[in-house]
């Protein structure tokens, strides 16, 4: 992908006439993105409510854990969204908005009254990403509350999650020739100030990771209590192999085993563990929200608190659930970005240097896997008991 990457920015700054002929690559790769979102959304969302399993059996424990997941991923949201607006990363970029897309300006009833549905197919129709959100919610939350009568289903969204993501893996191999077309395009548009734009959102997604991990999730473990030198020792191990493989599954293993090591009893770790992978993504949520209000800056979109709102909600809401699926997020900022106007010719471009963000990114997740057992641990009384063999 960085190949392309670097491919399509000498494209456009040696042979901008190409450049501007090679636009129907980076289209036909968006319009094949876009036809899957409804299928995700509906197949993710609805297994990750539904799926659930009992979370009003789960009592104290169960309930803390998601406490103290919306804190993080809230904390994490208005990270990254505080960080663009200060660092500007995006201003200064040329890239064309989409015509005729915006949404009209409404106060915060009017949005809130429109995020309902009238018809989930019609939401379907028009990718109304935060209609078919609230429908699936209200529907999980329904399959749960069914019990056994609702498996049918479940096991229905479960499928159609796996078919979905197996369709953005055929997808994403047009991914390389539509990020060459999309960055020779925008840089044969933009020039220099284009390759300025990508380079400060780089320097600027590393620092928000970065002060996320050292100053949120450290010390929200110093507050709680919990022996850092300890915990940093364990947390080591899952960190490099997540910043070496950009991959949450292949770390969770020694994710697992070294919190266990490091004294987390088992009855917590067994709760707090499985539920963080869907509900505590906090490094992908700070890309998320950096992602979505760089494109705005880029496009010269004024963005009304109102519609601010909007955006941050729907990024709250479609994160979940997602955990270890390659490109999920950015199937979640495509649905977004075409239900608020945002221009999607942004996507690839962001997905051009996607490589050098994700190692930060995927490393924030896994360390935060580890510090929500350990949290959840000092919030229930309990100590951590020195491992044997360590």
């Amino acid at each position: 992908m960085l190949l392309a990457a670097a491919g399509g920015v000498l494209c456009g700054l040696l042979a901008p006439e190409l450049a501007a002929k090679l636009g129907f690559l980076s289209s036909i790769f968006l319009r094949l993105i876009r036809s899957i979102i409804g299928p995700v959304l509906v197949g993710v969302l609805v297994r990750a409510i539904a799926g659930a399993g009992s979370l009003g059996n789960l009592g104290r424990l169960g309930w803390k854990s998601v406490v103290y997941f919306e804190v993080a991923t809230t904390l994490a949201l208005l990270m990254g969204w505080f960080t663009v607006t200060a660092w500007q990363p995006g201003a200064g970029l040329s890239l064309p908005a989409d015509a005729g897309a915006a949404p009209s300006s409404t106060g915060l009833g009017e949005a809130l009254e429109s995020a309902v549905p009238v018809s989930i197919i019609d939401a379907l129709a028009r990718g109304d990403v935060l209609q078919i959100v609230v429908f699936c919610f209200l529907f999980g939350a329904a399959c749960l509350a069914a019990g056994e009568k609702a498996r049918p289903i479940v096991a229905l969204a479960d499928s159609l999650a796996e078919v979905a993501f197996r369709y953005v893996d055929y997808v994403m191999l047009l991914a390389p020739p539509a990020v060459f077309a999309a960055l020779a395009n925008t840089v044969a548009d933009g020039g220099r100030e284009t390759l300025e734009g990508l380079a400060q959102f780089i320097a600027a997604a590393w620092f928000a990771q970065v002060f996320f991990l050292l100053v949120v999730l450290v010390g929200g473990l110093a507050w709680a209590g919990v022996p850092l030198g300890r915990f940093v020792h364990f947390a080591r191990e899952p960190f490099l192999i997540a910043f070496a493989t950009t991959s949450s599954a292949a770390a969770l293993p020694q994710t697992l085993e070294n919190m266990e090591r490091f004294g987390i009893p088992k009855r917590i770790l067994g709760v707090v563990a499985p539920l963080s992978l869907s509900l505590n993504l906090n490094g992908s949520t700070i890309h998320l929200a950096m992602a979505a209000l760089f494109v705005a800056q880029a496009a010269g979109i004024e963005l009304s608190f109102e519609r601010q709102l909007v955006i941050l909600l729907t990024l709250k809401l479609t994160s979940k659930g997602v955990a270890g699926i390659p490109r999920a997020n950015f199937v979640i900022l495509t649905a977004l970005f075409e239900s608020q106007g945002l221009p999607l010719a942004g996507l690839t471009m962001l997905l051009g240097v996607d490589a050098l963000i994700d190692p930060v990114r995927t490393s924030v997740n896994v360390v935060s896997h580890c510090a929500a057992p350990a949290v959840v641990t000092r919030w229930e009384g309990e100590s951590f008991s020195p491992p044997r063999n360590s």
